[in-house]
């Protein structure tokens, strides 16, 4: 089968497509077609030998962390799905989605979406478990509650959006001033232009930060959180002795796979409560330009490869 691996750190150039073995599952695991693969910020720092879970040690390294297809084979102790189903998984770090079949943990698939095809499936895992665990498992967030989400108009932040409107949490978000509408469209209840305005004057408190940015957008974020509310980064751990002044509960994580939140994401979007933005899709040899894509400011939504058809 096809893959694209790195067998050592570095930019872009690192990225190979090359033949190698189709792998067989072991116990509690399931054979994966790949049908599309989501491209994330993560895969670049990967290749880039900036993601500690991923060391010299583990060189050659397929990247890519989620993905869509049909299920292929299964172990023999696996019962939960059948030969042909149509599935997405956000995968483990040892296992990579950028191949044309991929291993994955049982308990790291769903069924896929109906309402979706295989290109946006792909889209959905990393980012939508990403905003979920950041907002509920870390955040806390309940119905009736408010919250700013920074960074609303990416792959992340467009999911974050629409699950806190589906708990019932009043939203604000930071972007673009052409990103104004778009996340209007998705459930957004305050729009701020992070460029030209400052949402520390414009936003009332509210009981979570969901950060995105980071850097100086979650220093001046501690001034718009209630006491006994929280800050919670996906890209660098708050000021802690900051939080603690103001009574703020404060942290920074990283996602973790989690199947039977993936399936309550397929009934939101079955549902129409949630909708999934592609932004761009390349071939599987189009690795490179697809990870150069993420750096596009203004990107909206997701970035997919296209593996098979």
């Amino acid at each position: 089968m096809q893959a694209v691996r790195i067998h050592r750190f570095g930019g872009p150039e690192v990225m190979a497509l090359e033949e190698i073995d189709r792998p067989n599952p072991s116990a509690n695991e399931v054979l994966i077609k790949v049908f599309a693969a989501s491209v994330n910020p993560v895969d670049a720092k990967m290749r880039e030998g900036k993601y500690p879970v991923v060391t010299e040690k583990n060189l050659p390294y397929v990247l890519g962390r989620d993905v869509s297809g049909q299920i292929a084979a299964a172990a023999d102790n696996v019962s939960t799905f059948l030969i042909g189903d149509d599935v997405f998984a956000f995968l483990s770090p040892e296992h990579g989605g950028y191949e044309e079949f991929v291993l994955a943990r049982v308990d790291e698939v769903a069924a896929k979406p109906k309402s979706l095809d295989q290109v946006g499936a792909a889209a959905v895992p990393l980012a939508g478990i990403t905003a979920w665990q950041g907002l509920f498992d870390h955040g806390g967030l309940r119905q009736g509650q408010r919250v700013l989400i920074h960074g609303g108009a990416g792959g992340v932040g467009h999911f974050a959006i629409q699950f806190a409107k589906a708990k019932g949490a009043w939203v604000a978000t930071t972007v673009s001033t052409s990103d104004k509408e778009f996340v209007s469209d998705l459930g957004a209840d305050q729009m701020i232009d992070y460029k030209s305005e400052k949402f520390k004057d414009l936003v009332e408190p509210v009981n979570l930060v969901f950060d995105l940015i980071g850097g100086e957008t979650q220093h001046r974020s501690f001034s718009v959180v209630k006491s006994g509310g929280a800050l919670i980064s996906t890209l660098q751990e708050p000021d802690k002795a900051r939080a603690a002044d103001q009574n703020i509960r404060v942290g920074r994580y990283t996602a973790q796979p989690n199947g039977a939140q993936l399936q309550k994401f397929a009934d939101l979007i079955d549902d129409g409560k949630v909708k999934v933005v592609v932004a761009d899709t390349f071939e599987l040899h189009e690795v490179a330009e697809a990870q150069a894509a993420l750096k596009d400011q203004n990107l909206r939504g997701k970035v997919v490869l296209k593996i098979a058809g």
